[in-house]
């Protein structure tokens, strides 16, 4: 298969667990209500891990945003596979591209906004998004 980017490896590609393997393309794209451009897909939902964590592939179209919002409870890493834009991380503005990581820390507002080309992350939340 040719992939055209990154992202699409984990889009599809399969999470092995110590008793079977799980295909992340079983699990559905969806969008949040209100958060125009953006696309999730849940990799490790919470259910598959006791409610420890969740893992989450996030898709936000270019010139789109993650509005600015917080978790009061997770800690949030978010690691850019793909793309450019900037990450808002409570009052510092952080201009983003592949390779790089984000710890946001429970109770911090952060922002996601993509740049001129889709932006594509990982994001896992310690405990899960439930």
């Amino acid at each position: 298969m040719i992939y055209k980017d990154i992202a699409e490896i984990f889009e599809d590609n399969s999470v092995i667990f110590p008793d079977r393997a799980r295909k992340s393309n079983e699990s559905p794209w969806y969008s949040p209500p209100g958060w125009k451009g953006v696309f999730l897909k849940d990799i490790i939902p919470e259910t598959e891990t006791k409610s420890m964590f969740s893992y989450h592939l996030v898709r936000i179209q270019e010139q789109c945003e993650v509005p600015e919002h917080n978790h009061a409870t997770q800690w949030e890493l978010n690691l850019i596979i793909s793309g450019d834009g900037h990450f808002l991380l409570g009052s510092r503005d952080h201009l983003v591209k592949a390779g790089q990581t984000f710890v946001t820390p429970p109770g911090i507002s952060h922002l996601v906004r993509a740049g001129d080309r889709d932006l594509v992350l990982l994001a896992l939340f310690v405990p899960p998004l439930a």
